[in-house]
């Protein structure tokens, strides 16, 4: 028989889920949160109208102000901990913060406003921490293809772009999974380069 694994065995991997206003992040953190996720969500103001873009999002009532929190168990012994991010310019402050010691990131991208994630590929690029493009098709917009949206957004090599639905439980927890198989890889590489 063997033995049992201790609670001080298990791997917790730290996650950001990242990208414009508007595109999924709190849906997505919520969607696949195996507890009660911690949402430090506002509601839009008039003050706001001057700041926030809410172009192509005019349903929206409500804004990321900190961060989302949420965990997801992967398998035995492997723990997702999710950090969603603010999506506005004026929070981004947060995000040096939230990215410490991050395994990787979801930028989450909607293709009506695809410009509104570039800032959070730049900001992965730039730091080397590997990240996942997640287009969250939403009902009505125009399907674009993994190579098509990797194309438009100029995407280094190999950077993965996965089709997903932030709403779906399972949709979001492949992308989670594409993530963490990805960042192994890059976080690996990297580690055989620093050795030779």
């Amino acid at each position: 028989m063997a033995p049992e694994r201790s609670d001080t065995s298990a791997l917790a991997l730290k996650i950001l889920v990242a990208g414009g206003f508007g595109v999924g992040k709190t849906t997505l953190v919520g969607a696949v949160s195996e507890i009660r996720p911690l949402r430090t969500e506002e509601q839009l103001s008039e003050a706001g109208q001057l700041v926030d873009d809410t172009g192509g999002v005019d349903r929206k009532t409500t804004t990321t102000v900190a961060m989302d929190f949420g965990r997801i168990t992967i398998r035995s012994g492997l723990s997702l901990y999710l950090f969603g991010t603010p999506g506005q310019d004026r929070f981004w402050f947060l995000w040096d913060e939230l990215s410490q010691g991050a395994l990787g990131a979801v930028v989450l991208a909607d293709t009506r406003r695809l410009e509104a994630c570039f800032p959070a590929v730049d900001y992965f690029e730039h730091r080397h921490i590997p990240f996942v493009v997640a287009v969250n098709c939403f009902p009505g917009a125009r399907a674009y293809g993994a190579h098509d949206v990797s194309r438009a957004l100029d995407l280094d090599r190999g950077t993965p772009v996965v089709l997903c639905d932030a709403r779906d439980r399972d949709s979001g927890k492949e992308v989670l999974i594409r993530l963490v198989e990805y960042a192994g890889r890059v976080h690996t590489a990297r580690l055989l380069d620093s050795l030779t």
